[in-house]
């Protein structure tokens, strides 16, 4: 929701020079709500336990991983060359809101990553 609403934001800015951090945050913020989205969608209508062969924990750690990384720049860049209109500011504040709950959901996709790794390699060496 947070990434929807700053796409929103940026979205609602019709002048811009120079627009390079304009479009970046537009980039990120419509790829990681795309992703997400189709991640979120997989999960809730259990699609992936449909296609055992991929590692779903490590598959959302990159994604939330990156999402994380993206968002603060695109947001850092947004911040430094914005022009104080109401619109940038609040694709800014969203950015950063959308960016620590990436970093969250980082935090806890690791933590379910991590035990089925070690897990993993204890039964192949038993």
């Amino acid at each position: 929701l947070l990434a929807l609403t700053a796409f929103i934001c940026i979205e609602t800015i019709m002048e811009c020079s120079p627009c390079e951090g304009l479009y970046f945050f537009e980039f990120v913020s419509c790829s990681a709500l795309v992703v997400t989205g189709a991640l979120l969608l997989l999960f809730s209508l259990n699609l992936h336990t449909r296609i055992p062969q991929i590692n779903w924990n490590l598959t959302d750690l990159v994604n939330t991983g990156l999402s994380t990384f993206f968002f603060f720049i695109a947001s850092v860049v947004l911040a430094a060359l914005n022009h104080k209109s109401g619109a940038e500011i609040a694709a800014v504040v969203f950015g950063f809101l959308a960016t620590a709950a990436y970093a969250v959901n980082a935090a806890l996709a690791a933590r379910r990553w991590r035990p089925a790794g070690r897990q993993q390699g204890r039964q192949g060496s038993e």
